[in-house]
């Protein structure tokens, strides 16, 4: 299990909310509800990209192995019907 979630941001850009999860993904929105929302979308994505096609590391690129176990992680609890928020924001 992934020690700690990737460092969140907050910041407001005019009217608009952004929820950014650094680095990975981000949601925007006209609340924080609605950022969140849009991030939690986001994150589900990637990790169920992740989770359906595996990853193949390069030595030219290095990955961040810590990143996608973090988002296995998260692919393995929606896939088991656990909602993601509290591993995501807790």
């Amino acid at each position: 299990m992934f020690g700690t979630s990737p460092a969140l941001s907050v910041t407001e850009v005019g009217d608009c909310v952004r929820l950014e999860l650094v680095g990975m993904a981000r949601g925007e929105g006209a609340s924080l509800q609605e950022a969140a929302d849009e991030l939690v979308r986001a994150v589900l994505r990637l990790a169920a990209a992740v989770r359906s096609s595996g990853v193949s590391m390069s030595r030219e690129l290095p990955a961040d192995v810590e990143v996608f176990d973090f988002l296995h992680e998260l692919g393995e609890l929606a896939a088991a019907g656990v909602d993601i928020r509290s591993r995501l924001f807790g």
